[in-house]
This record gives C-alpha cells, sequence and structure tokens, in this order.
C-alpha cells in the first residue's frame, strides 16, 4: 500500500507499453490509470507523473487512448515506434525514463515506477542508495522481474489494486478487430 505521509512529494513515471501488455496479455484487460494513480499516490502530493508512450501508425485507436491518459493528469511523453530494414521493431523508453526520473529527484521525496522491467534496477539503486530518495514500484506480480521487486522499497501488484484493471468487452473488442481487417 502507498504510505501515508501526506507530507511527502511523489512522482509517477509509467511504461505504458509494458503495463498495457502485461495487462492484457494476462489479464485480458485494461488498467484503469485514473485509478491506479489514486492508490500509488494515496495521500501523498503528486508533483509530477509522466506516461512515456509509443506510437505505431497501425494501432487502432491509439490517438484515443493517449487522450485519455491526459485526462487522467499524466504528461504524455511519446515517440515513434523504431522499424528496422529487417522487420524488427523497438520502441523502448527506459532511458527517457531514468533522465526523467533523476532530473526530477531534486523536488522529489519518493518515485513511484510502474513498470515491471528488470532494466530499472540500476536507476531504483542510485535514486535510493545515490539520492536518498523513497522508490516504489508498481506493476504485475508475475511479470515484474524478481530483482526489481528487491530493490525497491515497496512493491505494489496492480492486480491487487481495486478497480485498477478492467476487463475488457469481448464483444467491443471483437468489434475492433473487425473494423481493423476492413
Amino acid at each position: 500500500m502507498a504510505s501515508t505521509n501526506s507530507n511527502q512529494r511523489v512522482g509517477i513515471f509509467i511504461d505504458v507499453q509494458n503495463i498495457y501488455h502485461s495487462a492484457k496479455n494476462l489479464y485480458q484487460a485494461r488498467v484503469n490509470f485514473g485509478e491506479l494513480i489514486k492508490y500509488v499516490v494515496g495521500r501523498r502530493q503528486l508533483i509530477k507523473a509522466f506516461a512515456y508512450v509509443v506510437k505505431s501508425d497501425t494501432a487502432f485507436g491509439e490517438e484515443s487512448f493517449f487522450e485519455a491518459l491526459r485526462k487522467t493528469g499524466l504528461e504524455l511523453r511519446s515517440k515513434d515506434l523504431q522499424v528496422y530494414p529487417d522487420g524488427t521493431k523497438k520502441g523502448d523508453w527506459d532511458v527517457g525514463i531514468a533522465i526523467d526520473a533523476v532530473r526530477s529527484a531534486a523536488s522529489l521525496d519518493a518515485v513511484i515506477l510502474i513498470t515491471g522491467d528488470g532494466d530499472f534496477v540500476p536507476l531504483v539503486q542510485y535514486l535510493r542508495w545515490g539520492l536518498g530518495k523513497e522508490v516504489e514500484v508498481a506493476a504485475f506480480g508475475h511479470t515484474t522481474s524478481t530483482k526489481l521487486k528487491e530493490a525497491v522499497d515497496n512493491f505494489m501488484d496492480i492486480e491487487r489494486i481495486p478497480r485498477a484493471l478492467l476487463k475488457i468487452n469481448r464483444r467491443i473488442d471483437q468489434r475492433t478487430k473487425k473494423n481493423k481487417n476492413q
């Protein structure tokens, strides 16, 4: 559970692709980012909240999803999906998230990473031991790096956060797929 120290200043950094795909693949669900943010912040002061997204030319409904994120109070950081000549695609934000978290750390008491990616362990270690910040992670327990869970001050399993997961309506999902194929 989130800290109850109402004087604590927090910043949130969301690896949207990591969380979105975990929710979809593991639980056939979508993340309710508004409820997730409310829960992880608790009674503390939210200073900054960033969501890192990758734009794809083929993603149906992507812009409305991005707008929904903005409406929850998130500042979006976006970049285009890179497609290499061999067909390989890449679109991660690891370095961008790390830089923003370090840049923001001076104005924060706690950093909340919403990702299960173990690549963030060095960032967590630097924030905790180098800068003396409290670091928390919210992600899906089944897909979160064990090393990341061990490195943070507090791990919150999204699956156990009330109202954080919304089941996908199968009829709507099927209509979306049908419309994409036409």
